[in-house]
This record gives structure tokens, sequence and C-alpha cells, in this order.
């Protein structure tokens, strides 16, 4: 048996193009193993949104070599966001001489073809295409999905937004919208497969189709006529970006019970300055306004967020704005980050650079203030009824997760099955976990 070994790091649009890789390597006869001194081939899939990440990676990278010492037949790729930065794979190959292939994040679904190269020629590959636009032959795509009850489909790649502190659109490239009619034919066959929860992923969902690569379908569209097909499902989808996020899709979601009443909406900072220093094209107003919209047409809506904390010039009033808008907003939940410097954008070069020692504070405080807010969020929850979904088992009882995406654990019941949904009376918050009993 020959194995494979796949590390992944990011967001979850890797995650999905890890399935990929995975269905690549079983097409040729490798099996995923459970320990990376078993496996024939090791994959990094990396991602570069933060200094730290990008550090993990080369660590992770690092210790590959006393395993690759002893097996020199391992074949070792690195491939995604961070190999996908100028000049990386030369870099890599430098830095780690055992490094056999090196490919970027445009060009992923071409990874057999270069493995097959590299079986044949046994030579170092870069592979990173920088001029790629990524395309996508959905029909001889096999994916390796980690959990028969989830499932991730791609709607759209790359982001035409350009925010200051963010590489993404370096390393992804242009916005560019899958067809429809591949979105719809993915999706009714996992549907009819069985998968309970579809996730529709994008940087920048909300801006589908304005490519003018749909036929005139729009976001909202999409997401009504998915929503209308046949079969017991929850549509989600991720991420959005405030400037796009239109009255229709809001009207959408409020009108279909099938989609997901849980919305991530990054705001990134709570004051005009930052916001318009970050290139994010809202003001803080408009925001609120926004999550206005969202709150009447959906009181419960369980809402999340991105924020960072101490980007360039940020003064102590223009965080305690941040501050401000969190309270204002309650959020469920919020991925609170120290801003971090990226090689290549805008931000790296701004003056005015936060100490670490007041980002660290700042962000200290602000996750406080949010732990607070969401267990208040989540203490409130007790005595209402949620729909959730039962993924699993333990010698407690059952484990579901609502569409917050919290976890409700349930005591078993001969009527309750996995990979069903139920409503369920929440009973207590304990522990960071929903308590509920299902209404039969």
């Amino acid at each position: 048996m020959k194995g494979y070994y796949i590390y992944t790091y990011g967001c979850q649009m890797n995650v999905h193009e890890t399935e990929k890789l995975a269905g690549i390597l079983q097409d040729r006869g490798y099996e995923l193993v459970d320990n990376v001194e078993n496996a024939d081939v090791v994959v990094f899939n990396t991602c570069c949104i933060r200094e730290s990440a990008e550090q993990k990676i080369m660590g992770n990278i690092g210790a590959i070599k006393p395993i690759k010492k002893n097996k020199k037949d391992m074949i070792v790729a690195v491939c995604g966001c961070m190999a996908q930065q100028k000049d990386m794979a030369s870099n890599l190959r430098k830095k780690f001489p055992f490094v056999d292939i090196v490919f970027g994040a445009n060009n992923i679904e071409f990874f057999g073809e270069y493995l097959d190269t590299y079986l044949e020629q046994k030579k170092f590959l870069n592979k990173v295409e920088s001029d790629k636009q990524y395309t996508e032959n959905i029909a001889g795509v096999n994916y390796v999905r980690d959990n028969p009850l989830y499932a991730y489909v791609n709607i759209m790649y790359g982001c035409n937004n350009f925010c200051t502190y963010c590489i993404v659109p370096y390393v992804r490239g242009r916005e560019k919208s899958r067809a429809p009619e591949d979105i719809y034919r993915e999706v009714k066959t996992l549907i009819d497969m069985g998968y309970k929860v579809i996730t529709l992923l994008g940087q920048n969902v909300n801006s589908y189709g304005l490519d003018g690569n749909t036929d005139g379908v729009n976001f909202a569209n999409l997401l009504k006529n998915i929503a209308n097909f046949d079969g017991n499902f929850e549509l989600r989808f991720m991420t959005s970006h405030p400037k796009d996020l239109s009255d229709e899709v809001i009207e959408v979601m409020a009108s279909n019970d099938k989609i997901s009443k849980s919305l991530h909406l990054p705001v990134q900072a709570g004051s005009n300055k930052v916001l318009k220093a970050m290139n994010r094209s809202y003001t803080k107003e408009a925001y609120l306004t926004l999550i206005d919209k969202i709150k009447t047409a959906m009181p419960s809506i369980t809402l999340s967020t991105d924020i960072i904390v101490g980007f360039p010039g940020e003064s102590d009033e223009e965080y305690q704005e941040t501050v401000d808008l969190i309270k204002k907003v309650q959020y469920h939940n919020a991925f609170i980050f120290m801003y971090s410097k990226r090689k290549g954008t805008i931000a790296e070069k701004m003056e005015n650079q936060v100490p670490i020692a007041t980002k660290r504070e700042r962000i200290h405080n602000l996750l406080e203030i949010q732990h607070e807010i969401s267990e208040q969020l989540f203490n409130k929850m007790v005595g209402t009824t949620q729909r959730v979904l039962i993924d699993s088992e333990n010698e407690k009882g059952y484990v579901a997760k609502a569409q917050c995406g919290k976890v409700v654990k349930l005591t078993k019941d001969a009527k309750l099955k996995i990979g069903e949904f139920y409503d369920v009376e929440i009973t207590d918050y304990k522990k960071g976990n929903l308590i509920g009993n299902a209404k039969l």
C-alpha cells in the first residue's frame, strides 16, 4: 500500500482543496495513513493570511527532514497560498532542499500531473503559475470528504477587494464565478448522497456573478434556487463582505427555512478612519445599518465576525470604537486577531505600526469582552427551540450542531438517529455547550 498524509492550514477553502488533493492521490492508488512517518507522499496545503501561520508551516516542513532522510523515496510537496507568493518556491527549495514539488493555490487541480512527472523525472518541480486564473473541471474532480454529513462547495474563486492588510488577492487572483449549472449539479449530487449541511464557499460570496460569467444569476438567485431543491438539508455560506451583502440576499435568507439563520459578517474594525485605511469600502454607520436590517428580517439570527486589532495608526480612541461596536452588535462569536504584516501588501509599508505590547493588551481586553457577550447570548438560548443536526455520539449521549455552530448535547434516545435534523428545546448552557431535549 502507498500512503499519503496532508497537512492543512487556514480557511475552509483550504480544507475543501485538501479534499481535492486527497481525491487526486486516491485516484492514483494512495491511501490515507494516520502517521506522517508511514507516508509515501506528504503534502503541505498552506496558508499565508498571518505571519504566525507561515511560521508554524515552516516549522512543520522542517520537522519532515529527519523522516525524509530515513525514507529517501518519500515525496514532499508544498502547495496553496503560501507557496503562491512571489519567490516562495525558490526560497522553500533553498531552505528545505528535501522538498520535491511546489505548486500554487491556482493550479491545485493539476497536482496529479505534477506527481506523475516527478515520479518519472525525479527532479524538483516548481509549478507556481502566478498569472494563471483558477479553473475547475468539476466532472473530473473526486473529492474525499472527511465527514459524510457536511460538504463544502466552491461557488467562486479569488478576490477583487484588495484590503490593505490582506495577501489573498495576490495569491488567489481576481474573482471568478463558477457556472451556476455546475454548482447546481454538484449540490444535487451531494444531497442525493445524503449530505445534510451544504456550505457555499468563496472569498466574497456576495459578489458571485458580478464578473459576468453566470448569465445574470447573482448570489441571491443562487441561494434561492438551491434552497428550493428537494431534500432535507441545510444551506450555509461564507464569507460575506459587508459592502456587497444585498437586501435581496437578506430577504432570501429570511424567507427560506433551509437557509441557516447564522451569518459571518467580518467588520474588522469599528473606526471609520481605520476602515478607510484598510480599504474596506464601508463605514461603521453603514455596517450598523446593515446589521439592523438583518436583525429586523431575522430576529433570531446568530452573528459572527472577524476583527483586527492594532492596525497601523490605530489609536486608543479608535480601538475603543471597535469595543463599542461589538457591544452594540452583540456577536455570538468573534474571531479576533492582532494585525500581522504581510509582505507585498499596502499596510506593510504604512507608518505608525502599533507596538506589539499594545496589540497584546488590546486583543486580551477584546477577547474578554467578547467572551462575556457570547456567554450572555448563549445563556439566553435556554428555553428556546433550536433546529439541530445530530452528527455523532459518545458514552454520555448524542452530539449535535445548531445553526449557530454551537455544540448541543442530547441524552440518548432510541428514537433519535445520527444524520437527522430535530427540533430541540434548550434546557441549559454548561461549559460552552448547549444542553437540550429533542421534541419528538
